[in-house]
């Protein structure tokens, strides 16, 4: 899919001359407003998602509030006259397709699966900006900080994602790549899950993992939440995962780094 929409980019993007000829951006995802954000000269960001200043959902919430917003409606996207959209795979269809209906141009950025796509992503996006050196630069870092990792094996400590309801990742995702580059097991993976799924309160217990990686607790009461704070996991290591698991950018390296941290901690601990 990348592929094909950088082919289409180059051919059919104007070439930008001067920074006031750089696309005008709205962007309506939030992993594509941490990406413009990065990327893109201020003055080409028109408005962002309205998550974007968000700290729950965007690494990058404070900077955010610097940038209007959208609440990605046709009718205020259309009315701040944007020369590209930006999206993710996910955004609505009906949306995409009006937006595209009165000639606005409409990219949709795919999830995240791997670490290793992110340096193609971080390229691609700065294709359609305009922002090609300023990408390839940021690619490039990223490119010589994951060739630094060391992977483990066997003997690694065993993680187990239990978010609310269950929810737990498993191969071919983002979280599982960064769990693996910080030195830990996945026990989704271990027990066969591809994707996303859900594990068991009794799955989780049987199996002893060596920590838990639960999401940040939200304020009041939530049944979701109530299994993964069952009192039979009291006696868990836990870590809680981060914005910075969700999306394709530089930031990862701050995940892979939280869960080597917590693997160094464990380890010091059987020691003494």
């Amino acid at each position: 899919m990348w592929r094909l929409l950088t082919l289409l980019t180059i051919a059919l993007a104007p070439a930008w001359a001067s920074a006031s000829d750089l696309p005008r951006i709205v962007s309506i995802n939030v992993c594509t407003d941490q990406l413009t954000m990065l990327l893109a000269e201020p003055e080409q960001i028109v408005s962002l998602s309205d998550l974007s200043d968000d700290p729950r959902s965007s690494f990058l919430a404070e900077s955010a509030r610097n940038f209007p917003k959208n609440n990605g409606q046709a009718e205020v996207i259309a009315v701040q006259d944007p020369d590209i959209v930006l999206a993710g795979a996910y955004n609505d269809p009906a949306l995409m397709a009006l937006l595209r209906s009165i000639g606005i141009e409409v990219v949709q950025v795919p999830i995240t699966t791997s670490l290793s796509d992110i340096p193609t992503e971080i390229r691609n996006m700065g294709l359609v900006l305009g922002q090609e050196e300023k990408a390839e630069r940021m690619a490039s870092r990223l490119e010589a900080d994951l060739a630094k990792l060391s992977y483990g094996g066997e003997g690694d400590p065993l993680a187990a994602f239990f978010l609310p309801n269950g929810y737990a990742l498993g191969a071919g995702t983002l979280s599982h790549d960064i769990l693996v580059a910080g030195g830990a097991r996945n026990l989704s993976v271990e027990l066969g899950f591809k994707g996303n799924g859900t594990l068991s309160l009794e799955q989780v217990i049987l199996h002893q993992p060596d920590f838990l990686i639960g999401a940040q607790p939200y304020d009041g009461f939530s049944l979701s939440e109530e299994m993964a704070t069952h009192p039979s996991l009291a006696g868990f290591p836990r870590m809680h995962s981060s914005v910075a698991w969700v999306c394709g950018t530089p930031y990862v390296m701050q995940a892979i780094e939280s869960v080597a941290r917590q693997v160094a901690d464990l380890k010091n601990k059987a020691r003494d």
